[in-house]
């Protein structure tokens, strides 16, 4: 489905990615782990479009590279940033209302999905979306991003600062997208969730692969860990 090879990313003169491959299959969820630092938030920049890059981005068999992110996004490829960016003057549902499909295109999600995935958002959905927790505004995020109907969700770090309890429930929210037919590449510095709910799981260091197994296989490799995850 995602195919990614040799994927080189910029910042001005800073070379930051440094042939990064790896690929996404349908239906699976992969995990993209690492140290902050790694290069894993510029990956998910790249194959969206949003950083200097050269290499290739295959998505359903078609090259992406050097599209426009609104092209990339309009094929089908989601992106929750780490950074949560609702319209904070909007309501709840005026900002779900931005991220719906065309009336003419009827996507696999709708209100009802999300308002019964997260009961929280229904409740204040004529509320400002500034006003949200984090946990409010990171929910709020990832449905928002899921009424495009995408094929595969790039989520960078959904359950930085969020409570325990939460975290439970971004988990088995992803693992029902999963459910849907929708492949999730999960960028997540929490080991626990991401090995419980991944099928594949990736490292990176210094802007590099350094690891691409399973999560049982990660566990069991304590050098990888030592060395480009543990702190």
């Amino acid at each position: 489905m995602l195919q990614v090879a040799n994927l080189h990313a910029f910042y001005g003169k800073s070379h930051v990615l440094h042939g990064v491959e790896f690929d996404v299959r349908a239906g699976e969820i992969v995990a993209l782990l690492g140290r902050n630092g790694s290069g894993r938030s510029t990956t998910a920049k790249a194959i969206m479009g949003m950083v200097e890059s050269t290499g290739s981005v295959h998505w359903k068999g078609q090259e992406i590279q050097g599209r426009k992110p609104y092209e990339i996004a309009h094929l089908g490829l989601g992106y929750v940033p780490e950074n949560r960016d609702i319209f904070p003057k909007l309501t709840v549902h005026q900002n779900l209302m931005l991220g719906q499909k065309s009336a003419k295109q009827k996507g696999r999600w709708g209100f009802d999905d999300m308002y019964g995935m997260f009961p929280r958002l229904k409740e204040r959905q004529h509320t400002e979306a500034g006003v949200l927790s984090g946990g409010e505004q990171q929910m709020l995020t990832l449905c928002r991003t899921l009424m495009g109907d995408p094929d595969l969700i790039i989520i960078d770090e959904p359950t930085e600062g969020l409570a325990p309890k939460i975290v439970e429930l971004v988990g088995e929210y992803l693992k029902k997208l999963k459910s849907r037919g929708v492949s999730v590449l999960l960028i997540e510095q929490k080991l626990t969730i991401a090995m419980a709910i991944s099928d594949r799981a990736l490292v990176m260091g210094h802007g590099s692969i350094v690891f691409h197994g399973t999560p049982d296989t990660l566990w069991a490799d304590a050098y990888i860990r030592k060395e480009w995850l543990e702190v």
